[in-house]
């Protein structure tokens, strides 16, 4: 996502209704590479579920994650610090 990306975010989540605490689940996908899956860990609280599937080639890997988190704000700064992690890709 690029940093206009989550103006428009942050619009669809306020529109949700969703109230907090909420468990919110993120989803990305990176290259293969265990480097930039501990990079997308470290994001995330120690409670948080984490699952990894990877490709059919084994390329990439999609990462599911599903967090308690206490506001839209802190949905936006994990999607914000995923960005700056060469190589994933925010879905």
């Amino acid at each position: 996502m690029v940093a206009g990306t989550f103006d428009e975010l942050r619009k669809k989540l306020e529109e949700s209704g969703m109230s907090f605490p909420y468990i919110y689940m993120f989803k990305f996908i990176i290259k293969a590479d265990n480097k930039t899956m501990a990079l997308v860990e470290v994001i995330f609280d120690d409670a948080a579920d984490i699952i990894q599937k990877q490709s059919a080639k084994g390329n990439y890997i999609s990462i599911t994650v599903k967090q308690v988190v206490m506001s839209i704000d802190e949905i936006i700064t994990i999607y914000e610090k995923a960005a700056e992690i060469e190589g994933v890709m925010s879905l």
